[in-house]
């Protein structure tokens, strides 16, 4: 799945790039989307982000591509890789900036875990 975001100036810490929380906030959303999508009816909640390390510097009026694919499937859980990349609309270019593996919970109404809703 794909989703994308505009780097807007609200967005940026006091150097001029992309604070590193909305990228974050941004990474949890879309994986939160893809899961949420994958299996209706289940209430999930993130439990972990692997490895949180940002590859390139993000500049006001950047277009991000999230890439989300998931990774694996246990009895109550799922884990998504998500990709991000800044895309050049000058040159068409895409460039890495960042990848994690996140891990999303299923719990039922008193959040506990449950089993994994079927499609």
């Amino acid at each position: 799945m794909e989703n994308y975001k505009l780097v807007l100036p609200e967005h940026l810490n006091h150097y001029g790039f992309l604070f590193g929380g909305h990228l974050l906030k941004w990474i949890d959303e879309v994986g939160y989307i893809a899961v949420s999508l994958d299996y209706p009816g289940c209430n999930f909640v993130t439990v972990a982000m692997d490895r949180i390390v940002f590859k390139k510097s993000i500049r006001k009026g950047t277009i991000l591509c999230f890439e989300t694919n998931k990774t694996h499937e246990g009895h109550t859980s799922v884990e998504y890789t998500v990709n991000a990349y800044k895309d050049s609309i000058d040159t068409g270019k895409r460039d890495m900036v960042f990848s994690t593996q996140i891990t999303f919970v299923c719990l039922d109404e008193n959040g506990k875990k449950k089993q994994l809703c079927k499609k």
